[in-house]
């Protein structure tokens, strides 16, 4: 199960912090990731971070092109949670954003790969 939380509403260039909490024994071995959704359109890739000791997935980070530079994903492994530190807010990233999990052999950025996803949490962004 994942629990997603941080939204809220913010004035451009503003900030805001994401976080989702897997309430898994470990996430050895899974990526989670962030998509978001706005109204009339269609889920899109936001964010990914893998945990694995053994494969090529270990820490990787992927990050669509619209949020390269100003989104920040990164977690705390003891606690089974990711951040998504989103800066530089613009009118665009409005959203709900959603967490969600997958193997880490899957394709981080494909929707349907994730197997599990959080209820999101409203990002709304004010010119």
């Amino acid at each position: 199960q994942l629990q997603a939380s941080g939204g809220g509403l913010v004035q451009a260039g503003g900030f805001l912090r994401l976080s989702c909490t897997a309430s898994t024994r470990t996430l050895n071995g899974y990526r989670l990731g962030w998509f978001r959704q706005a109204p009339g359109k269609e889920r899109e890739f936001v964010a990914a971070l893998g945990w694995s000791t053994w494969s090529r997935g270990y820490g990787t980070t992927y990050y669509d092109d619209s949020v390269k530079g100003r989104f920040t994903i990164s977690r705390d492994g003891l606690a089974n949670t990711v951040f998504l530190q989103m800066d530089n807010l613009k009118p665009g990233d409005t959203a709900i954003y959603y967490c969600a999990l997958q193997g880490i052999s899957m394709d981080a950025r494909r929707a349907d790969d994730y197997d599990s996803w959080g209820q999101g949490t409203q990002v709304t962004v004010s010119s």
